[in-house]
């Protein structure tokens, strides 16, 4: 071969080699890029791992310094715990789900004296068979078996009622025994000796108090009967005395020593009241009564007293409110006597007025019954008013220092008042007069339905010359959608009282006429107009008005305060225009229809009038009180002759005492009311005429089967009331003149 082949070959293989070593240099630089990228990479791994690793240690040494920490907190919560369970005086022990305990304070293994069985690990089972083998418990008459099982059953029970456990040497101790979630139980023993001794002090004290109350109330009740026994021969006899023929110096005494008795018993009464109310003892008795009624019967009551000083004693009660009411009766009637008592007493001249009115409240059946009572007497000073609802405050000044009194009746108001969530007030002008009122919320038992009037009911005249109550019935009237026109007697007007549908007369008007020498004014009505019914008005309890010639005339006479009832009456008699005197009159204060005279009974028999009383002075007292009356009156000296004297006598009425001896007035009138009912009898009324008058009495009286309480001392109003209103249709009104 050539050498010029040889050198081209050489040269060719070398430019290969050449080519091939720059490829792979290439290669071989490129892979020292790769490579050093790769080292970099790795060696930021390397930094960052190093950095986690360095941040893990310094977390796992906090965390272990976290975890000393802890522990250490655990162990000084643990000490404290246990030194605070040390410390109380009560057991603490904690059992695992197995009933085996696991731990216990030294309080709960100190009624087991030491003994070395009782540490943790022990079962409650065994516990249980120490405390009655070691006879630690008391379990009385129970067997040690029986009480094991009974203390297993609680144990095991879903849930544990505490127990009480007496220990050997009188301690006490409350188990109370919780379970908790993972079934482990909590034991608490809670040392209550010293609650159960001053429980035990306590109810010895109650008991002593109790007895205490009883003998209190025992004492206040006896001393009332005792002390009402012998004034209601005082004051009774006094007011039989006061009606006989006595000279002025005699009739002072006598009026001294009834006032003087009449003082006493409000006394008695006030205290007893305010005893009841400081006791906390006084409570409402709601029951179905007549507002109405109520306040009727509490005016007839004191018109008396206002009658002897010459003032008038008026009702102005709405003519629309509900009739009955649901209530505390002897509560309200007590209020309404010391407000209306207190206008009385304190009012020379002018009048009381006694105003009732309702308002309803919402839908529901409740009414707000507002109550006021306005006299036109001394006043109160305006510096005073804000204290005299308070105990024992009195308005002490030189004009009422002459005015007797305990000062706690207006205390006893405003408590009753405030008992029933009412408000009680008072506005006073001195030299002018005061007006007391209150309201109280009470449900509605029975509603009004007012008359209705024809289409052209035509006028009423009013001939009064009281101008108040004249005022009150105009008003009243009015109401109802009737025309008034008032009659002048100085200015006669014979048109006026022609065209009269109906004529209201009162005996003010008629005296007046008289007095001029004017002919009779019911007899120149009755000429003027022959047909229009005329009502003569009188006051209360005037008996000459009623024998008058006016009342011979007139076709009613009615008494004033005219009831609701009685002004429904006048209004259905418009228009009807008769003449003829009606056979029943109506009389304000009465349960039954009484002012008109009655047909004459002359022929009938006389009334028969049962008294169960066994005290010879009120016996004496009761026939004085009723000498005027024409009636048979036998007395029972015991319940045992006035249950044969209901028998024999056949009573129309039954007054009866309650203390008796041999039987009470209360069996009596039980087996009164046994024996009506096995022999279909007819129910006699039997009134209690009693010296009980606590708070109270009235309604245990009543519950035997009475039907009317009337405390002693007796009080002759009340009494006639009972018997009139409950005379027989067979017999004659017991009243002279055969009037009632």
């Amino acid at each position: 071969m050539k050498i010029e082949d040889i050198l081209a070959q050489e040269r060719r293989a070398r430019m290969a080699a050449e080519r091939l070593l720059a490829q792979k240099q290439a290669e071989l630089t490129n892979a020292n890029r790769v490579l050093s990228k790769h080292a970099l990479t790795l060696s930021d791994e390397i930094m960052e791992t190093r950095v986690a690793v360095e941040e893990i240690k310094g977390e796992n040494s906090q965390v272990r310094a976290d975890l000393e920490r802890a522990n250490k907190e655990v162990v000084i919560a643990k000490r404290r715990l246990w030194d605070s369970l040390e410390t109380i005086e009560d057991g603490f022990a904690v059992f695992d789900q197995n009933d085996k305990m696991i731990a216990a304070n030294s309080a709960y293994l100190e009624p087991f004296d030491g003994l070395s069985c009782v540490t943790p690990g022990i079962p409650y089972t065994d516990i249980l068979h120490i405390a009655t083998d070691e006879g630690i418990v008391d379990i009385g008459d129970m067997r040690p078996l029986a009480w094991r099982d009974m203390m297993l059953d609680r144990w095991r029970a879903p849930s544990c009622d505490p127990v009480v456990l007496r220990l050997w040497d009188g301690t006490h101790i409350k188990l109370v025994d919780r379970r908790s979630r993972d079934g482990d139980m909590v034991s608490l023993g809670l040392n209550i000796t010293e609650t159960i001794k001053y429980q035990a002090e306590l109810s010895d004290a109650r008991h002593r108090a109790e007895a205490a109350n009883r003998a209190k109330s025992a004492f206040l009740a006896n001393m009332s009967h005792e002390i009402r026994t012998p004034m209601n021969g005082v004051v009774s006899m006094a007011e039989i005395m006061a009606d006989g023929d006595l000279d002025d110096e005699q009739r002072l005494f006598v009026n001294t020593i009834r006032q003087s008795g009449e003082a006493l018993l409000t006394i008695i009464n006030d205290v007893l009241d305010y005893s009841k109310i400081e006791a906390a003892k006084m409570t409402l008795q709601p029951e179905p009564f007549d507002l109405e009624r109520v306040i009727l019967d509490v005016v007839t009551l004191l018109q008396p007293a206002a009658q002897e000083k010459g003032i008038q004693l008026i009702l102005d009660f709405d003519l629309f409110m509900p009739s009955k009411f649901l209530g505390d009766v002897v509560r309200i009637r007590q209020i309404l006597t010391n407000l209306i008592g207190n206008a009385v007493k304190f009012t020379s001249e002018g009048h009381v007025l006694v105003r009732a009115i309702g308002l309803p409240l919402g839908e529901c059946d409740e009414q707000k019954v507002h109550i006021t009572v306005e006299d036109s007497g001394i006043g109160i000073p305006e510096d005073m008013q804000s204290h005299i609802f308070g105990e024992f405050n009195q308005v002490d000044t030189e004009r009422n220092r002459k005015f007797e009194g305990t000062g706690l009746g207006l205390a006893i108001t405003s408590q009753l008042v405030e008992l029933m969530r009412g408000e009680i007030w008072v506005e006073s002008q001195e030299d002018v007069g005061s007006c007391f009122g209150f309201h109280i919320t009470l449900p509605v038992e029975e509603t009004v339905e007012p008359p209705k009037l024809p289409q052209n009911p035509g006028t009423v005249v009013l001939a009064m010359e009281d101008r108040l109550n004249r005022a009150i019935l105009e008003k009243r009237l009015e109401a109802t959608g009737l025309r008034t026109a008032l009659f002048d007697p100085l200015n006669t007007d014979a048109a006026l009282v022609r065209d009269a549908y109906l004529i209201l007369v009162d005996e003010q008007c008629s005296a007046k006429a008289r007095n001029r020498g004017d002919q009779c004014l019911i007899q120149t009505f009755r000429s003027q107009n022959p047909t229009a019914p005329i009502y003569f008005l009188t006051a209360p309890h005037s008996t000459a008005a009623k024998q008058s010639q006016d009342a011979a005339l007139a076709t009613r006479v009615l008494q004033m305060p005219l009831i609701r009832s009685t002004v429904f009456e006048i209004i259905n008699q418009v228009g009807t225009h008769s003449s003829n005197k009606s056979a029943d009159m109506l009389e304000a204060g009465s349960d039954a229809p009484l002012l008109l005279s009655k047909a004459d009974r002359s022929g009938f028999r006389k009334m028969r009038i049962l008294a169960a009383e066994d005290n010879k002075t009120n016996q004496l007292v009761f026939t004085k009180l009723l000498k005027e009356l024409d009636m048979d009156l036998r007395f029972a000296n015991n319940g045992i002759e006035a249950v044969e004297a209901f028998l024999d006598f056949q009573p129309d009425i039954i007054f009866m005492d309650i203390s008796m001896p041999e039987m009470d007035g209360k069996e009596a009138t039980r087996r009164i009311r046994t024996l009506e009912q096995d022999q279909g009898m007819d129910k006699t009324r039997v009134v209690a005429l009693t010296a009980h008058a606590l708070t109270g009495d009235d309604r245990e009286i009543l519950a035997h089967g009475l039907d009317q309480h009337l405390t002693k001392p007796l009080k002759k109003p009340e009494i006639l009331h009972e018997i009139l209103a409950n005379c027989p249709d067979d017999a004659r009104c017991p009243l002279p003149g055969n009037c009632c």
